[in-house]
Order: C-alpha cells, then structure tokens, then sequence
C-alpha cells in the first residue's frame, strides 16, 4: 500500500508548521541521536526523513494510528513503534545558563494538558483530566528553555517546580514567577496583606512583572497549535516529547 505523504516540501510545510531547512534541521538532530535504527533486525518501512514526517504530523494533528497509518502506507503499528521510538529523539534538551546568565531572564509557568492516561493525569481546575508540565522561557527570544516531565495536574506550581529539576538550569539567571510560586527562590510579584495595600512602588512592579510574565502565556498558545497539547490520547510522560523543540525550529528565523 503506497502512502501519500511523503518528506517533501509540500507536505513538511502544510502537515508540521516548519520550513523546509527547519525540518532538516529535526531531521538532524534525530539522526545524531541515533534515528537510523540499530543495523540488526527487520529494517524499517520508512526512511529516516519520512519517520520523523510521521512524528511530526502526529504532535502537530494529533491524528490517530489509524488514521496516519494509510497516510503513510504503513500498518497502524508500525506508525506505533515510530513514534514511540523518534519521539523521545525529538526531547529538548535543557539550555544551561551561559557566561552572560546575569544578563539573561527566563519565566517559568505551569500548563495543564488534558491526557488519557489516569497514571500520568488527575481531575484538575480546567475541569479536565489533566496533567502539569512546568516550562521555561526565555523573555526576549521567547524560545522554551525546558520542559519538565508532566506531574498530575492538581499539584500545585511550586511543588511542581521544586520536583521538576529544572531548577539546577536557572543557576546565575534571573527568573520569574507568578504567585504560585512563593518560597521557591523565583521572582514573584508583591503580596497584599490583610490590612495594609501595596505601596505605589509594589504595584507599580507588580504591573512590570505581569507585563513581562505574560510572554510565557503567548509562548503556551503557540505550542498549543500542536494539538497533542489539547488532548494527549499517548500513554506515559512522554507529551513533552518533541513539541518545545518544533516550537522552537518554528519561531526561529
């Protein structure tokens, strides 16, 4: 059975949201990882560049097995071992902080994705089953820095921050928070207290910080244009997979 889609520029540019160099680009970080596969057992279907294609339209459409399987001309699992092996491939890796981290400033923000899988979710405040992933941002490029692995989505920001390990990333950099995030060593806005408002330099500094914080929120809705992220049906913490570093290909020039 011949399949349609096929890694040339017509479907890499309509089916993933990425230029054409973008996408060579992935395709060369999956294969210095590894991607072509151990040189014993059965060979794969695809080539290389049409396995990535296949992840990469599975993040972006969030379509099922079946329904890339005759996209592709490949049986639903093979289309199933491809994205459970490029997937993890396709993981950010974690900027560390440079020479100039005093000059940088990042912003960390939790995102609830609604998934399937009860180990990795819970019920949430989006009236979802949902799960928590915890993601840096860079304020001035707006590229992700990190993503975490997801946690279940009623835990609460600081304690996801705390357990993530993306802390150990920030070391020398200025970062920012909302006020989920008290106690964590983040950059947080001023809290009222019972009895005393704030003085007109805290808020005038609350309203700086919420200018900036924003950013993370806009850096969210263009994730949020790979549809794994609005209904995760993959089973495990692996939504993370991929999604940061597409993002990323795609907001660069």
């Amino acid at each position: 059975m011949a399949g349609l889609l096929r890694a040339e520029r017509v479907w890499v540019e309509t089916f993933t949201g990425l230029r054409v160099d973008q996408f060579g680009r992935l395709l060369k970080a999956v294969r210095e990882r590894g991607g072509e596969g151990c040189s014993w057992g059965r060979p794969w279907r695809l080539p290389l560049a049409d396995r990535v294609l296949l992840t990469a339209v599975y993040y972006r459409t969030n379509l099922t097995m079946r329904q890339l399987a005759p996209l592709f001309g490949v049986s639903p699992a093979t289309v199933c071992r491809v994205i459970q092996r490029l997937g993890p491939l396709l993981a950010l890796e974690p900027a560390r902080a440079g020479v100039d981290a005093t000059d940088r400033l990042w912003i960390v923000d939790g995102t609830l994705v609604p998934v399937r899988d009860r180990k990795v979710g819970a019920s949430s405040r989006n009236y979802r089953f949902s799960a928590n992933v915890q993601v840096i941002v860079d304020a001035e490029t707006l590229l992700v820095v990190a993503a975490a692995r997801p946690v279940p989505g009623n835990t609460a920001d600081a304690k996801a921050w705390l357990s993530s390990g993306l802390a150990e990333h920030c070391e020398g950099v200025t970062v920012l928070g909302d006020g989920a995030y008290i106690d964590t060593g983040l950059i947080v806005p001023h809290r009222k207290r019972p009895g005393r408002p704030l003085l007109k330099g805290e808020e005038e500094d609350n309203a700086q910080h919420r200018k900036v914080r924003a950013r993370v929120e806009h850096t969210f809705s263009r994730m949020k244009n790979y549809k794994i992220l609005r209904d995760c049906r993959q089973r495990g913490d692996g939504l993370h997979h991929a999604v940061a570093r597409m993002h990323n290909l795609a907001l660069a020039a």
